[in-house]
């Protein structure tokens, strides 16, 4: 998370942002006006109280009527048990609401993050995108649960407050009133710096969980390295600035309850004065007197309370600008409003290897296509190439010349600058995103588990059979190693695959892609990370699930592609050379040189005694 996301705060209030923040209320808006209700209710009741204090005293205990007394207490007592019930209400619909209306915006936080585009995240750490479904909704939670509508009672009740006292006494009301412009002074200087001190709580904040979540994730490396000393020095220096912010602001908070609490005991003693010479005056009635103080005490509590909130609404404000701004970026790769039909939806569950159900299908064409991630810097210049159903195609070259790229393109990750690219005929810009990717299955050499079960994760929330799961894992010889497992298939997968090795990991991918029996197959670097052993394992399990699937696959070390129909030779973002494996050796050139490289420690008479290609200075990387 970048830490200046969290420097200014904004404006304490936002119309715009309130009214959408709103719009979360709006389906539980009959909950909202019972929580209103409720919260008014109980604010009557407790103007009640000092009022019959005021009848206690001067109709009955001057007079001395004992039957009097007794009602004032059933009164009382009615009283206490109508507040629990109010205060039960309140409490119990607000959080209510407030979980709900968190639980709808994280749906659809994550419902968006889900559709907006891989270039997205290129441009957003993973971090910030947590916090804004964790932290920043939370902050709306404590808006809507304590803020939103808690205010309208606080309101009610100074307002309620102000009334009785105005007419019971407009001139003792205005020696209670004497104060509140000191109220308003120590509140504005309250609010201005607590302001500030929130603004550097969160900018530590910030700079605790992008040090945490950098370092925790890189430990191996740390302890490598023998970074611990270094590390937590620097961990020291942003603790201690968290800390020192955060005993700033108990220091504004420190002063501001006892100067609230100090003035409210001021305007007490001014109304013991004025109000006890009226009463000995025979101009107020010592009931009165007493309801007076007791309201005076209550007056000053909500605006305590309505401080505070002000610090919530300013958080709540700053949160939702981040959060809107994610929801506003449009997702730029879309579906178009009538997807073209690039037939039917590939069946889930592993055919026949021998004889793939697809065996028609699976046609590739790039035609003339242009790309760059970003302006006018190019990764692929002008590549056009066919790939026909049941082909086997490798795809090498060297780091950045754009392999990977052509994955992301099929996939429809990202959109073509220039140009087109066809599947089965059809633009692959006018087909419905979620049948274009049903038509592949991937296997990447960074390999993501989720946590669950090896079967949870071979199928991934498909409707797969046990019978399919089981047939997929032993297609690519993964079963050897499941059934040592405590609980085969059932063993759990800690995040990330944690208790899995990294050929075993690279097993389940490959079960995973070939249990969906895909009309085309991609395989990305798919056996770098596996030893020789595992790799010739999964060689001869794609010999025989690759026949009749149309397969892409993008390698480095060429002993994984050398039997493949034909191979792609791609360097700086050109394609330069095609051909079978025998037959780029033929050419001397691009692919000659590569294969010179990798394997100039073995015993290859053919290729040391011929002329290095005209080129060799772009080659130069290969090595």
């Amino acid at each position: 998370m970048s830490s200046q996301d969290e420097e200014v705060l904004g404006k304490a209030y936002d119309a715009r942002l309130m009214r959408r923040l709103l719009g979360y209320l709006r389906p539980y808006k009959m909950l909202a006006a019972g929580a209103l209700g409720a919260l008014i209710g109980g604010s009557a009741l407790q103007l009640a109280q000092p009022y019959l204090m005021k009848v206690a005293i001067d109709r009955y205990i001057a007079q001395r009527d004992l039957s009097g007394l007794n009602l004032i207490a059933l009164g009382f007592l009615g009283i206490l048990v109508g507040s629990f019930v109010f205060e039960f209400l309140q409490t119990y619909i607000l959080q209510y609401v407030g979980q709900r209306i968190m639980f709808d915006m994280r749906m659809q936080i994550y419902g968006h993050l889900q559709r907006v585009d891989i270039q997205y995240y290129d441009r957003n750490p993973v971090g910030r995108l947590m916090t804004r479904v964790t932290t920043d909704v939370d902050v709306l939670n404590d808006l809507f649960a304590a803020g939103v509508v808690s205010v309208f009672g606080d309101v009610f009740t100074l307002l309620g407050i102000m009334v009785v006292l105005l007419t019971m006494s407009w001139k003792l009301a205005l020696v209670a009133f004497s104060v509140l412009p000191l109220i308003v002074f120590v509140t504005q200087w309250f609010r201005r710096n607590v302001r500030e001190s929130y603004r550097r709580v969160r900018l530590w904040i910030a700079k605790i969980n992008a040090f945490l979540q950098e370092n925790i994730s890189g430990m191996a490396t740390v302890q490598l390295f023998r970074r611990e000393a270094e590390n937590f020095a620097r961990f020291d220096a942003i603790d201690r600035g968290h800390r020192d912010a955060n005993i700033q602001s108990i220091f504004y908070y420190a002063v501001f309850y006892p100067a609230i609490e100090v003035t409210s005991a001021l305007a007490l003693a001014l109304i013991v004065w004025y109000g006890g010479g009226q009463v000995l005056a025979g101009v107020l009635t010592l009931g009165s007197l007493v309801a007076f103080i007791q309201y005076s005490q209550r007056f000053f509590r909500p605006i305590s309370d309505i401080s505070e909130k002000f610090n919530l609404l300013q958080a709540a404000m700053a949160s939702s600008e981040r959060i809107f701004t994610l929801l506003d970026t449009p997702a730029t790769i879309v579906s178009p409003p009538e997807a073209g039909s690039s037939g039917a939806r590939p069946r889930v569950g592993l055919a026949t290897p021998t004889r793939p159900e697809h065996a028609e299908a699976g046609h590739l064409r790039f035609d003339h296509v242009w790309f760059a991630y970003s302006g006018e810097d190019f990764v692929l210049r002008d590549v056009s190439f066919e790939v026909k159903p049941g082909q086997r195609v490798g795809v090498v070259g060297a780091t950045g010349a754009g392999k990977s790229t052509l994955i992301n393109l099929f996939m429809r990750f990202y959109d073509v600058s220039r140009g087109r690219i066809l599947v089965d005929g059809v633009d692959i810009r006018e087909m419905e995103l979620g049948r274009l990717r049903a038509l592949f299955s991937l296997v990447l050499q960074d390999v993501q588990l989720f946590s669950g079960t090896i079967a949870t994760n071979i199928r991934l929330g498909s409707t797969l059979s046990d019978d399919d799961v089981r047939r997929a894992a032993d297609a690519v010889h993964a079963g050897a190693f499941i059934d040592r497992l405590p609980n085969g298939l059932a063993s759990e997968v800690g995040e990330r695959g944690a208790s899995l090795s990294v050929g075993q990991k690279q097993l389940l991918s490959f079960a995973r892609a070939l249990a969906f029996d895909p009309r085309i197959l991609i395989l990305d670097e798919a056996t770098s990370s596996v030893d020789t052993e595992t790799e010739l394992l999964i060689r001869d399990a794609l010999k025989v699930l690759m026949a009749g699937r149309t397969t892409i696959a993008v390698a480095h070390r060429l002993s994984t592609i050398q039997d493949m129909d034909r191979i792609l030779v791609f360097h700086k973002g050109e394609l330069r050379e095609s051909g079978t494996h025998q037959e780029l050796l033929g050419q001397r050139g691009l692919y000659y040189r590569l294969y010179q490289l990798q394997y100039k420690d073995q015993e290859a008479p053919e290729t040391t005694t011929l002329p290095l290609p005209p080129r060799l200075g772009e080659l130069r990387q290969f090595g």
